[in-house]
């Protein structure tokens, strides 16, 4: 199968860029579907799509949808990829895949039980500037890895009621941002073999700063700062003993990079020019694993996204962090 027939299911501000790059990469965008029927109209005549569905059974039960993209907040997510996969749609779960790994594991076996892809939209995995430097990594270039680094920092709001801060909608830095240093991390260095985190709470008892230190199998040591008060440098990096990989801000989108040697000696620069925010790699990565008659990511393996909730949940545990939905 080829030309995946997309779906759209919630239309906040993810699914907005979504859809835009969906639309710059010329994929076949077909339905959205929202709790009120006033916002998918809306959306959908914002990008020409087809149909506009009411709810989202009425969404995951068209017959001309083949993948939907879950755009709902992480709470919600695992609810709404196991009624999309009970309807024989694949699906791209935005990141974090869930809440916890125990609904990331009920992901998992639905997907498997029916045949289906279930992957995770951690779009970073699948922009150039990153397949570019596995390229470089896989090489030898750097050496022996010794160290990766990474921060995601922004100043979002002070709002009880925003989602970053409502422990109700899985507020708190980690979920949100911390996901893609935690993700980049596992990503270059593979399953952090001890992790250690501290974190500072905010008024509703929501994370608003969290650091981790890992240790990987190799020996090497991986650290990230998240924070949701705050603007940081959002950059990060891969140090080696022969050289070392700097990515520019915002590193998780498209961007620039440079692999400087030892002695500091400028080996490579690298500069994304691509359309749009980036998402739609992603979404191509997914028709070509269906059109291979796969139903998993190489770059990013289903249970690899189980393992990094587990991950997650341990820090959570570590720093105290606990969701009402949670038992």
């Amino acid at each position: 199968m080829t030309g995946l027939r997309w779906g759209i299911l919630a239309t906040g501000g993810i699914a907005h860029n979504f859809a835009s790059d969906l639309r710059t990469a010329g994929l076949d965008l077909q339905a959205v579907g929202s709790r009120r029927a006033e916002a998918a109209r809306a959306f959908a005549d914002e990008f020409a799509i087809p149909r506009a569905h009411a709810s989202y059974e009425d969404l995951v039960a068209d017959p001309e949808i083949d993948i939907l993209y879950i755009a709902t907040p992480h709470p919600m997510h695992a609810e709404n990829a196991l009624l999309a996969l009970e309807h024989g749609k694949h699906v791209l779960i935005e990141k974090p895949i869930t809440l916890n790994a125990a609904e990331a594991m009920a992901v998992r076996e639905k997907a498997r039980s029916k045949g289906l892809l279930a992957m995770e939209a951690m779009w970073t995995r699948y922009l150039p500037h990153m397949v570019r430097i596995h390229e470089i990594i896989a090489a030898g270039t750097l050496g022996e890895i010794r160290a990766v680094l990474a921060d995601h920092t922004q100043r979002i709001s002070t709002d009880p009621a925003h989602r970053l801060n409502a422990l109700e909608l899985g507020g708190g830095a980690l979920l949100d941002l911390g996901i893609y240093p935690v993700s980049f991390a596992w990503d270059i260095l593979g399953a952090p073999a001890t992790v250690t985190a501290a974190a500072r709470m905010g008024e509703t008892g929501a994370d608003t700063e969290v650091a981790t230190i890992f240790t990987h199998a190799s020996g090497a040591i991986s650290t990230s700062l998240s924070a949701s008060r705050s603007a940081g440098p959002n950059t990060a990096h891969v140090v080696g003993t022969d050289a070392r990989i700097d990515i520019d801000r915002v590193w998780y989108t498209p961007t620039s990079f440079r692999v400087t040697g030892a002695d500091g000696t400028v080996i490579e620069e690298f500069v994304s020019d691509i359309e749009g925010r980036g998402m739609q790699f992603q979404a191509i990565a997914a028709e070509e694993i269906i059109a291979a008659g796969r139903t998993d990511s190489d770059r990013l393996p289903l249970d690899e996204s189980v393992a990094i909730m587990e991950t997650l949940d341990e820090v959570r545990s570590q720093i105290g962090l606990r969701y009402p939905q949670e038992h």
